[in-house]
């Protein structure tokens, strides 16, 4: 039986997908893309009886970042970021919060890079550097539980927008196709809005699927 257990949230302007990764067996709990409303996160956190130990960011869009800096100062914990997603982050006009929303900037506390295995909350986290959506997106993999967060590179059938700051339709393409190839078929994947999906299904339907 896995350890994990995953809530979603939807929050945020732009309905992004919040996760909280519960590791059943420690206590402790991730947040991935805390996107808007922390208190909103804190009260979820409680209800789950989890502690949060650490929050993950498959990028740097103000979408995913909204949150970030009320929770780690609350819980006193660490942002992990990509390493190339520093422009991103630290940027208002490549975050889009600039022209979306009220201006904000965000310095990761630990920058990782592709291949880079995490040991968080007693989980193994394989990080895939995915350019395409922004230049330092990726996806947190956890091969013992099967789960995959694709944040804004795959998509259910879809992958994410490649026209914003720092995009590349080339990029996405090369990423979609070797996150299909290398990550097992009855892997779950939690994308970073709207429904959830599976590498099974998107081999099959996903339109950069080879």
């Amino acid at each position: 039986m896995s350890e994990m257990e995953v809530q979603s949230m939807v929050l945020g302007m732009v309905q992004t997908n919040v996760y909280l990764v519960k590791n059943k067996t420690t206590g402790e709990l991730l947040v991935v893309d805390p996107a808007d409303s922390p208190d909103r996160i804190t009260r979820k956190a409680g209800e789950m009886d989890g502690k949060p130990a650490a929050i993950l960011l498959t990028h740097g869009h103000f979408d995913h970042i909204g949150a970030c800096a009320a929770l780690r100062a609350k819980y006193g914990i660490m942002v992990y970021s990509e390493e190339n997603e520093k422009e991103v982050l630290m940027d208002t006009s490549k975050n889009l919060s600039g022209s979306w929303a009220s201006p904000v900037t965000l310095e990761a506390d630990r920058y990782v890079k592709d291949g880079d295995i995490l040991r968080l909350a007693g989980f193994e986290i394989h990080v895939y550097h995915t350019p395409g959506h922004t230049i330092g997106s990726c996806c947190y993999y956890f091969p013992k539980e099967k789960a995959l967060f694709s944040g804004d590179t795959l998509f259910c059938e879809s992958y994410g927008r490649t026209d914003l700051p720092t995009g590349s339709s080339h990029d996405m393409e090369e990423s979609v196709q070797r996150i299909l190839r290398e990550i097992p078929p009855d892997t779950a994947v939690y994308t970073g809005h709207e429904m959830f999906t599976t590498i099974a299904r998107e081999r099959k339907y996903n339109p950069l699927a080879r």
